[in-house]
């Protein structure tokens, strides 16, 4: 049914949790708040981290872009790695690739921090093209990011589906004539899905290949 899948990286292929929190809880002891409970946090996990400086804790732009430069003190070396694959992912991937369908990566992650993970992980190996954020935000909403992954892989719409955790996956689909696919492992709920209109829902990794 599809030849083209793209993947969300954070929250469907691997969990970031912990390194993404660690993260923007560094970034927040800069301006003087403490986070006790990290969980708090996880909202940070999918969308544009501009944004959500600015959503969650009412920083103006000009201050969640240095908040974002103090974050990548951080995360650059030490929580970029604090992540892991979710289990079954690696086989979920083979299959696609073997399947002999082109395989997208579509991440708001900057660009060169989604490399490094996919490198780090093995899991760079199944990917035909990578698509990111770029490191200044001006490409960071995950519709801009699907558009230039569509460029650079030199696909159309058709016959392409995008799988993600969150409604900023589905609203990136929808906006660029993408079906979608949400998965309910990661960090978006069923509720928040189903509101952005994913015209499917994953609850395992394993749910996806059924789907495909």
């Amino acid at each position: 049914m599809y030849d083209v899948i793209l993947f969300d990286l954070d929250g469907t292929l691997t969990d970031p949790g912990l390194g993404i929190t660690n993260s923007v809880a560094y970034a927040l002891e800069r301006y003087g708040i403490e986070v006790e409970n990290r969980e708090s946090l996880y909202p940070f996990i999918g969308p544009p981290l501009a944004d959500s400086f600015m959503n969650f804790y009412g920083f103006d732009s000009e201050k969640a872009m240095d908040a974002i430069t103090v974050y990548r003190e951080y995360f650059r070396n030490k929580g970029i790695f604090e992540n892991e694959v979710y289990e079954g992912v690696r086989e979920l991937l083979e299959n696609i690739k073997a399947s002999g369908r082109k395989t997208v990566l579509a991440t708001s992650k900057p660009e060169e921090f989604a490399v490094r993970i996919l490198e780090h992980f093995d899991l760079a190996k199944y990917f035909d093209v990578v698509a990111g954020a770029s490191m200044d935000e001006k490409r960071n909403k995950k519709g801009d990011v699907i558009k230039y992954a569509m460029e650079k892989g030199a696909f159309r719409s058709e016959n392409a589906v995008m799988i993600g955790d969150r409604e900023h996956d589905i609203f990136g689909a929808r906006e660029n004539g993408l079906d979608s696919i949400g998965v309910l492992y990661g960090y978006g709920s069923r509720q928040e899905l189903e509101n952005a209109g994913a015209d499917y829902i994953a609850e395992s990794v394993q749910d996806i290949l059924r789907y495909l």
